[in-house]
Parts: C-alpha cells; structure tokens; sequence
C-alpha cells in the first residue's frame, strides 16, 4: 500500500490561493450574468405603444400631441397611422429615435410615468422630473440661481396668458428650446436641477417674472434682443 503523499504548508496555501481565485471568477460571472438577465427582463417588460395598441395610455398619448400641435386626429384610444405620424413628428422636434413607437424614452419626453401611483402624486412628480430634465439642458452649468431662474421662466409662462397653462405643455411647445434641438434634453439630469426644479415649484424666482431668456454670446434672432432685459445671470439674460 502506498504512502498518502505529503504536501508542505506552502504547497498547500498555493492550491488553496488558485482554488479561491477560481471561486472568486466563477462568482463574477454569475453575478454579471444575473445583472444581464435582469437588465434584459427589464428591458422586456418595458412598455411599447405602437400602431395597433389601443386603450387609456394611447388616449393619453394622442391628447397631448394634440394639444401640443403634432396631432390633428381624433383622440380615440386607437394607435393608427395618424397616431404614428405624429409621434414620428414629435420625436423629430424632440430629439428622440424616430420609428413612431412610443417606448421609455418617448414616455419619459411626453411626461407619462406608468407606475401605479395616484393621479395627483403622479402628475406632481412628472412635472418636477420634466422641470427639472428641461433646467438640466437649458442651464447645465449655469449658478444655481440661474438654473433656477430658467425653471420660473416655464412657470411664469404657464401663467402667462400667451402660453399654454401646464409645465408639459409650455415645455414642448414646438420651438420653444433650444435642448428639444441640440440633443441636450437626452442628456443625464444634474442632480441640482432636481433642486433647482423645487425651488421654483416653492416659488423662486431669480429672473424677476420673466418669460424669456436668451445668451447674448449666441443669440441672434432679433426679436429676442428686442425684448426688454430684467436680469443677467450667468450666461443667460432674462427678460420680459
């Protein structure tokens, strides 16, 4: 009978070191794998609204379209191709993959947040998410008060009677900004414009009631400069 073979404390130490690396990549990639299989379960569950959906969430799709200029159809509730015009049409003028489905990101620029919540929290927080995306394109980098000075200029122009009476409304109104262009507004939210968005909300008012703002250095429509200057902050110069 032979002899069990013999292994030094050193010896022993280097299988058990090559022994726990190989635990140690084997559980790396379990643990990638999971995030993965998550991240693609999360992606598969993600609503698409396209041609041929129909119910409340189309409803609420063709009105705001409609009220903001790219829908001319009847609000039905019943994705057809009128309905796919003009969301191809809104994501045009917003930046956004044009295909006429509506998915994450078309939501998230229309403001809809499917989530369970109550109609009154859920509006408060879909205005306050898209006051603060429009101060993050429109202001990033900017003094906190001129951040939030760009948010009460949406708010002043919600009570303006030359504007449409909602945040969402006044944000996508056709023209309005420049970030709907410039690919700004698909850019990560800075944390302070969330806080900038709050303030506003609360009341805050930097710009002096204005329902306008320009940067001198780049502007050159005309009108713009005519407009009469309240306050300069930062780059921005608000008027009203």
């Amino acid at each position: 009978m032979q002899p069990a073979p013999s292994y030094s404390k050193r010896e022993g130490a280097s299988f058990f070191m090559q022994n726990r690396r190989k635990l140690i990549l084997a559980l790396t990639v379990v643990f990638t794998l999971n995030i993965m299989i998550i991240a693609l379960a999360q992606r598969a569950d993600a609503v698409t609204y396209a041609r041929g959906s129909s119910g409340g969430t189309v409803r609420q799709i063709q009105q705001l379209l409609l009220d903001w200029g790219y829908y001319s159809g009847e609000v039905d509730g019943i994705f057809g191709s009128e309905t796919e015009d003009a969301v191809e049409y809104f994501q045009s003028k917003n930046g956004l993959t044009v295909d006429g489905k509506v998915g994450p990101a078309t939501m998230e620029a229309l403001g809809i947040y499917e989530g369970g919540e109550s109609e009154a929290s859920g509006t408060a927080d879909n205005e306050l998410a898209l006051l603060a995306r429009l101060i993050s394109a429109e202001a990033r980098g900017e003094p906190y008060a001129g951040q939030v000075a760009v948010g009460a200029v949406v708010l002043n122009r919600v009570e303006h009677p030359s504007f449409p009476n909602t945040i969402s409304e006044v944000i996508f109104q056709p023209g309005a900004f420049s970030c709907m262009l410039d690919g700004q507004w698909d850019e990560p939210v800075a944390d302070s414009a969330y806080q900038a968005a709050r303030d506003a909300l609360a009341g805050a008012d930097p710009s002096g009631g204005a329902i306008y703002y320009f940067n001198p250095v780049t502007a050159t429509n005309a009108w713009i400069w005519s407009r009469p200057e309240i306050i300069t902050i930062g780059k921005h110069r608000f008027c009203a």
